[in-house]
């Protein structure tokens, strides 16, 4: 990396945020938490599981990405910041990894999602076993794609926490923690790999070609699955159909809107953007601190 690009990276950091970023070695116990984890909402769980199914590969993908960056980086904290969230990452995938198993037994049929979601992650985003420059070039262009989805999903986690209103309509407990605790780290986090990413390439013209490419994936995958998951509801009560659900839930605030989430791609595309600009780390910081599934991880250290 030039000096120049050394010095813009770290004049974007907040001096104030800084804080070591550790994995929680959290546990969560699925046994009796119904289908329709959310009363009364059958679409909006739906929407709810797409996290569960497509988040653990997904997580690991990145994962090995920062993985595969960090020999490159000779930098005094952003290393410890990599490794930290590569631990979240892999108790992420490992945490909704549980659900999604609990899914299947409740007669949840994720294959056709995982087999299309799998293609994805190995045959696309893998490495493929590239030498040289051109090895070099797809790490950039991964970790580019990451970092916009990165920031996506630190937006969607400020989101879930301020949705208090999911506890008020009566939310499993245990998937209430889960959802909030990792919307937390994904605050925590958030600015990792857009820092990764500015020391391994920098490229303002890379990161706005790939956040339109990382919106539009993440916006068809979630979309696409969600409305697969409706239909294939094995609840013996699915209410209405789901158009008139998702109308009716993004109304009234039980799940985030497209708006919500369109608006965040100006913002993520000024030149000046860091992701510390977005969020409260205050606030998800307080969460991880009250959560029952973190508290509880920390009292076993």
């Amino acid at each position: 990396m030039t000096r120049r690009l050394e010095k813009l990276v770290d004049k974007a950091r907040p001096r104030d945020e800084a804080h070591a970023i550790n994995a929680r070695n959290v546990q969560f116990d699925w046994d009796g938490i119904p289908v329709q984890y959310l009363p009364g909402e059958p679409f909006a769980t739906q929407f709810f599981n797409v996290a569960h199914i497509v988040l653990p590969e997904g997580e690991r993908a990145m994962a090995e990405a920062i993985a595969e960056a960090l020999p490159l980086i000779d930098d005094a904290r952003l290393p410890e910041e990599a490794v930290g969230f590569i631990g979240q990452e892999a108790m992420h995938a490992q945490s909704h990894q549980g659900v999604r198993e609990h899914l299947i037994t409740q007669g949840i049929k994720v294959e056709p999602v995982l087999k299309r979601f799998n293609f994805v992650v190995n045959s696309i985003l893998g490495d493929h076993g590239l030498t040289g420059r051109a090895k070099h070039a797809w790490l950039c262009e991964r970790l580019a794609l990451f970092a916009a989805m990165e920031h996506f999903t630190a937006v969607l986690g400020q989101w879930l926490l301020d949705a208090d209103h999911l506890e008020e309509m009566g939310m499993h407990p245990m998937m209430l923690d889960l959802v909030k605790w990792h919307g937390a780290e994904e605050v925590e986090h958030r600015a990792v790999v857009f820092d990764v990413y500015q020391y391994v390439d920098g490229s303002y013209a890379r990161r706005a070609r790939t956040a339109f490419l990382a919106s539009s994936a993440i916006a068809i995958l979630w979309f696409s699955t969600a409305i697969y998951l409706a239909n294939n509801d094995p609840s013996p009560v699915r209410g209405k159909p789901w158009p008139w659900q998702f109308f009716s839930a993004a109304v009234r605030g039980v799940i985030p809107t497209g708006w919500h989430y369109l608006a965040e791609i100006p913002v993520y595309l000024r030149p000046g953007f860091h992701p510390s600009q977005m969020g409260s780390l205050d606030k998800a910081l307080e969460y991880l601190a009250t959560s029952p599934a973190a508290r509880a991880a920390e009292q076993q250290q």
